[in-house]
């Protein structure tokens, strides 16, 4: 069998389209022309790790599974820089203030993340740890 890639490079283009709330208008932001390789105006590469194998998971088995891009800070034009498949690590970009944009992910990424799980093995399931008796806390100590 051979091994498994963990990294594959990813193109897309970020558009914006102006959007009216209550008088205010703004920009939306988003990811489209996302495809495998190198051929689009943004590449990224798109990095698994053995450590985010739940949340790979967890973001297999939604409805519809997505990929997250960091792109700079939040009130600024997108600067694209990473690309994850973990929601975790999206949520650490978003508490970081940073602007993130999702995007479906293609069923290629996603036979090949599925692939990466079926030749690393699921994440172990983390198990809620015993409670020792007495543990956390005070005891009085004879003196």
């Amino acid at each position: 069998m051979s091994p498994i890639r963990s990294s594959r490079s990813l193109s897309f283009d970020v558009v914006g389209e102006p959007l009216s709330i209550k008088g205010f208008t703004t920009t939306r932001w988003g990811i489209t022309d996302l495809a495998p390789g190198t051929a689009g105006p943004w590449t990224l590469d798109l990095q698994l790790y053995m450590t985010e194998r739940a949340a790979y998971r967890f973001n297999l088995g939604s409805a519809t599974p997505r990929l997250f891009v960091r792109a700079g800070d939040a009130s600024d034009t997108p600067v694209p820089a990473a690309i994850s498949a973990s929601q975790d690590v999206a949520a650490g970009w978003l508490d970081g203030e940073h602007q993130v944009l999702e995007v479906d992910m293609p069923l290629a990424i996603q036979a090949w993340i599925e692939a990466y799980l079926a030749h690393h093995g699921e994440a172990p399931m983390e198990g809620r740890k015993k409670k020792h008796k007495g543990a956390g806390r005070a005891r009085e100590i004879d003196t």
